[in-house]
């Protein structure tokens, strides 16, 4: 694995699937602290990862103030027992979140089907208005 590659932010965007504005916001929230020549950001390895951290800690439901606090344990944790026990924390609690959503949702659709399934009989049960010419 090569740790020294360096990547313009142009080129991290494109390596992550995201946009260079995606990374300015992410570095105004000091998740990532890329360093400068003049005026050019330039990310190395750690950022890379940390972006990918930040990415999937998002994608999965995390928020930023969490996301931080597991890089931070993670940039000072040296055996990372902390940070694996705040993640295994963390991710316990996202899944009852989850399972609480999905329990919500399928009792919605369940109200929904029988709204749907009423609304139908309805209509099937009205008679057909027959205009006349007369």
């Amino acid at each position: 694995m090569n740790h020294t590659h360096l990547y313009t932010a142009t080129e991290l965007a494109h390596t992550l699937g995201v946009s260079s504005r995606t990374l300015r916001f992410y570095e105004t929230k000091q998740l990532i602290s890329p360093a400068r020549i003049g005026n050019r950001r330039i990310y190395n390895y750690k950022d890379n990862a940390r972006m990918k951290l930040i990415l999937r800690g998002k994608r999965i439901g995390f928020s930023l103030d969490e996301i931080k606090e597991f890089l931070d344990l993670y940039d000072h944790d040296a055996d990372q027992s902390q940070q694996v026990h705040l993640l295994l924390n963390k991710v316990t609690g996202r899944i009852e979140q989850l399972r609480e959503q999905k329990n919500d949702i399928e009792t919605t659709l369940e109200e929904l089907k029988a709204i749907q399934s009423a609304a139908a009989q309805t209509l099937k049960n009205k008679p057909k208005i027959r205009w006349s010419n007369s």
